[in-house]
């Protein structure tokens, strides 16, 4: 039992980082996700046992791959280089205005195209 609670920890701890990482309240999260931020503070503390639709729901919001949420802040895990270059141009877009949200997915789909 008390090995099933360290990985709920692990996972809602890994969740607060990246929620923070990002600038997001529990609030904001739990809105963008369609929780209620209560609950996702019970998840961050490893008091809820999630349903993996519900961290693909998570994780969704975040920006991140499912198998992010499971990459525990202090354990090494290794992504491949693609999965390193689309996490860098996520974060890239993050801050980036609508507009060149647009023209980036353009380019890409026209880049794409061609592949």
């Amino acid at each position: 039992m008390n090995e099933d609670r360290e990985v709920l920890k692990l996972v809602g701890a890994r969740i607060r980082a990246l929620r923070k990482e990002r600038g997001y309240s529990q609030e904001s999260l739990g809105e963008k996700g369609g929780f209620h931020f209560s609950y996702i503070g019970q998840i961050e503390r490893g008091e809820k046992n999630v349903s993996l639709v519900n961290l693909a729901k998570i994780a969704e919001s975040l920006e991140v791959n499912l198998m992010q949420l499971f990459a525990y802040v202090d354990e090494d895990i290794h992504f491949t280089e693609s999965e390193v270059v689309i996490q860098e141009i996520v974060a890239m877009l993050r801050d980036a205005s609508p507009e060149s949200i647009h023209l980036t997915r353009n380019v890409i789909r026209e880049i794409l195209k061609g592949s």
